[in-house]
């Protein structure tokens, strides 16, 4: 089972959308198809959208980071704050991302130190010590404590990085940001691509395509594709005002159509909208003519040729696969 736990483009914030995060469940009907959960990014709201679930921050096996913008990770400190708070004494939750990476422009991207601080602000208010004090059982070294991260070097082939049981998570080097991955779930209930913000190496056009030759070799016979989508009318000529260098760095809706279609994909989760349905602008951004509905973007993934189910995305939307037999 597929839930999008957050569909907001970017950084900013438009009618209570959850920042961007995809939420995979597996198992038997018997548990709802729950046995297993993994949280693929952890926009703004992830632990609301969970809540909406009947899910809470102790439920999640793993969560695993595309890349290290905020609007991917800023919630991540809530998730595990809230662990420490209430379930001190629970197993270290297994928070996968890629190794160290140096941007063309100098710059140090670090998961390992993201969840390695990602809560020193309660530490140096001193909550920490204060909640510490009410309950022992809550470790004196704070959230930081229960994160078990696990990184890897990401390369251009797929390869495994997480598995437990019959669930094996693969990724793959992908481009928008330095360390940026995308993800692919393999279960017996069918298989799971997670595009991130993942977008061509070429960075602006003359390309082939604005969409990830990565996340195509990913996602070769997989049965869902969720993916950050961008539609055209923001394109820098258009009139948005819309950043040419972050329009390139995303994949266009009609593109991931494409690649949905070579894949051979039964669905196309179309997340990370830009501009999100019904904005009149996206961040300070206008949407030039009238704001976007849904129709707007399933018109553009057809002129794909892309016959599947498209979704397009809002919170807590969800496609289940098959029951195992």
């Amino acid at each position: 089972m597929v839930t999008l736990t957050g569909t907001q483009g970017g950084p900013s914030a438009f009618k209570g959308l959850a920042g961007p995060g995809t939420l995979v469940r597996y198992g038997g009907d018997a548990h709802d198809c729950s046995t297993l959960k993994l949280q693929f990014d952890t926009g703004r709201g992830t632990v609301m959208r969970l809540s909406d679930l009947g899910i809470s921050p102790e439920q999640l096996n793993a969560v695993f980071f595309t890349h290290m913008h905020n609007d991917h990770t800023e919630g991540f400190a809530d998730l595990v704050t809230l662990r420490w708070m209430f379930f001190a004494s629970a197993a270290r939750i297994d928070t996968v991302c890629s190794s160290d990476v140096v941007s063309t422009l100098g710059s140090s991207i670090s998961c390992q130190k993201f969840t390695a601080h990602v809560a020193d602000a309660f530490l140096q208010s001193g909550e920490v010590a204060q909640r510490h004090s009410e309950i022992k059982e809550r470790s004196l070294g704070g959230p930081a404590d229960l994160i078990n991260t696990l990184t890897f070097t990401a390369k251009d082939e797929p390869q495994t990085v997480w598995a437990s049981g019959d669930v094996k998570v693969s990724a793959i080097r992908s481009t928008h940001i330095a360390g940026h991955v995308s993800y692919r779930v393999d279960s017996p209930a069918g298989s799971v691509v997670i595009g991130g913000d993942a977008g061509n190496d070429v960075p602006a056009p003359p390309r082939p395509a604005s969409t990830s030759e990565q996340v195509a070799r990913l996602a070769q016979g997989a049965d869902v594709i969720v993916h950050s989508a961008i539609h055209p009318v923001m394109g820098p000529d258009r009139g948005s005002a819309f950043p040419a260098y972050a329009y390139f760095r995303q994949s266009n809706v009609t593109d991931l159509g494409a690649l949905a279609r070579r894949a051979g994909a039964k669905y196309l989760m179309l997340t990370h909208l830009i501009p999100p349905l019904g904005a009149e602008k996206h961040g300070p951004f206008k949407v030039p003519g009238s704001p976007l509905a849904e129709a707007d973007y399933r018109r553009a993934v057809e002129e794909s040729g892309f016959t599947g189910n498209t979704i397009v995305g809002t919170d807590l939307a969800t496609v289940r696969l098959p029951a195992i037999k």
